[in-house]
């Protein structure tokens, strides 16, 4: 089984990027962007395991199965990620909580 030769200038350039995008990770963390803080972290980070998958776990080049396999993690993540957003974003049943008062109503009277 041959196999596929990386030159060290690409895990190089690999590496001085996943070093700036974790530096521009740091950076939006300082920088207000409401509820797209969030988003664009996720986004970065999607971009840096990318980097890692393909280059140096050599997916990039492996054959046609090890890319299934791959794929069908990821997608068996993205169904547990939704159904744990499907549970969560459904809950608005939840009361809001008001104190112990609320809960034993005739504790006065046992005083």
């Amino acid at each position: 089984m041959s196999e596929h030769l990386v030159p060290t200038k690409t895990y190089i350039g690999i590496f001085v990027a996943l070093l700036l995008l974790t530096a521009l990770t740091t950076g939006i963390a300082y920088v207000d962007l409401g509820a797209w803080n969030t988003v664009a972290a996720l986004a970065i980070a999607m971009v840096k395991m990318l980097l890692v998958v393909l280059f140096f776990m050599h997916v990039k080049y492996s054959s046609g199965l090890t890319k299934v396999f791959i794929l069908a993690g990821v997608l068996f993540f993205a169904i547990l990620v939704t159904l744990t957003l499907a549970d969560e974003l459904t809950r608005h049943w939840s009361p809001t909580p008001s104190g112990w008062g609320a809960l034993l109503p005739f504790s006065t009277r046992f005083y």
